[in-house]
C-alpha cells in the first residue's frame, strides 16, 4: 500500500510502536501523533518518535492519508466524530482496539461517506504500557486481525492488511463478532484468570507469594496490566467474556472429577502439552 502522511491517535505502547515501526520501514512517511496531554506531546518530540505531535486533534488528522486510532475503545467515538469532520475523502482509517464489535458498529457510520474505515487488532500487547515500552519490532511476527464490517470495500480491507504486513505482522481476517468470541477466549479470559489466581492466592495464604517461582510469575504476568484499561475492555466484551468464564468453570469442575484418576489426568496434560507445543512452534 502507499501512504505518505500517517496520523496516530494516541501515543501509548501501540501508537508509539507503530510510529517507530513506520519510521524504520518507511522513513519517508510523515508521522503525526495526537496526545491528550502536552507533556506527552513534548515526550514524543523529544524522543523524535514522530515529526509532528500536538494536543490539537484536527491539526494532527488534517492532511493524513492514513489514520490509526490507538486509544481505549470507550473514547474512540467522540474522537472519531472530530476526526471525521476534518479528514479528506479517501483517507484510510483503522484502529487497534481489542474489542471489535462495538468499534465497528460505532465508527463505521461515523466515517461512512467521509473516510474508509476498517477495524483491526494487532495481537501484540504487553503488561507494560506507555510510550516508554514502545519498540519498532513489537508487531514482528504478531497476528494482526483485520475485521471488515458489512459495508467494507475489499480494496480497503486489503490496504489495512498490507499496512500490518509492512510493520511485520501476520494479517488474518475475522468478522467483528468472530473476533470478539475468539479474543475473549485467548486474551480476555487469560487476563481475568491471571488476576483471579493472584487474588485467590492472596486470599488463601498471602505468604505464599514469598515462595513463588517463575511458573507463577509467567502464569500471572498479564495481571500486571493497567486495571482501568482492562476494566474497559472487559466491559465492552462482557457477553463473550461471561460465556468464556462459564466454560472455564465447567472445565475446572470436570477436571476436579478426575484429580484422583492418574490415567485421565495424564491424558488431560498430554493433550494440553501437545496443543501448547504446536502454539510454541507457531503452527
Amino acid at each position: 500500500m502507499t501512504f505518505s502522511r500517517l496520523a496516530i491517535i494516541g501515543p501509548g505502547l501501540l501508537g508509539g510502536s507503530i510510529a517507530l515501526a513506520v519510521r524504520e520501514k518507511k522513513p519517508q512517511v510523515d508521522v503525526s501523533i495526537w496526545a491528550r496531554r502536552q507533556e506527552m506531546v513534548d515526550e514524543v518530540l523529544r524522543r523524535k518518535i514522530a515529526g509532528f505531535a500536538s494536543t490539537d486533534l484536527e491539526a494532527v488528522a488534517a492532511g493524513a492519508d492514513m489514520i490509526v486510532f490507538c486509544v481505549p475503545v470507550g473514547v474512540m467515538p467522540p474522537l472519531a466524530e472530530k476526526v471525521a469532520a476534518c479528514v479528506a475523502p479517501g483517507t484510510l482509517v483503522t484502529d487497534v482496539g481489542s474489542v471489535k464489535g462495538p468499534v465497528v458498529e460505532l465508527l463505521a457510520p461515523i466515517f461512512a461517506g467521509r473516510a474508509r474505515f476498517v477495524g483491526s487488532h494487532p495481537m501484540a500487547g504487553s503488561e507494560q504500557t506507555g510510550m516508554d515500552a514502545a519498540r519498532a519490532d513489537l508487531f514482528s511476527g504478531a497476528v494482526c486481525i483485520v475485521t471488515p464490517g458489512p459495508g467494507s470495500v475489499e480494496k480497503d480491507v486489503e490496504a489495512v492488511r498490507q499496512f500490518w504486513t509492512l510493520l511485520g505482522g501476520q494479517p488474518r481476517l475475522l468478522s467483528p463478532a468472530e473476533h470478539d468470541e475468539v479474543i475473549a477466549l485467548v486474551s480476555h479470559l487469560p487476563h481475568l484468570i491471571a488476576a483471579t489466581l493472584v487474588n485467590l492466592v492472596c486470599a488463601q495464604n498471602a505468604n505464599s507469594l514469598n515462595y513463588c517461582g517463575s511458573g507463577f510469575r509467567d502464569t500471572t504476568r498479564v495481571a500486571s496490566g493497567p486495571p482501568e484499561m482492562w476494566t474497559g475492555i472487559f466491559g465492552c466484551n462482557r457477553d463473550q467474556l461471561k460465556k468464556s468464564v462459564h466454560a472455564m468453570i465447567e472445565k475446572l469442575q470436570e477436571v476436579a472429577t478426575f484429580i484422583d484418576d492418574d490415567g485421565k489426568m495424564r491424558q488431560f496434560l498430554v493433550d494440553a502439552k501437545t496443543e501448547r507445543d504446536r502454539l510454541k512452534k507457531g503452527k
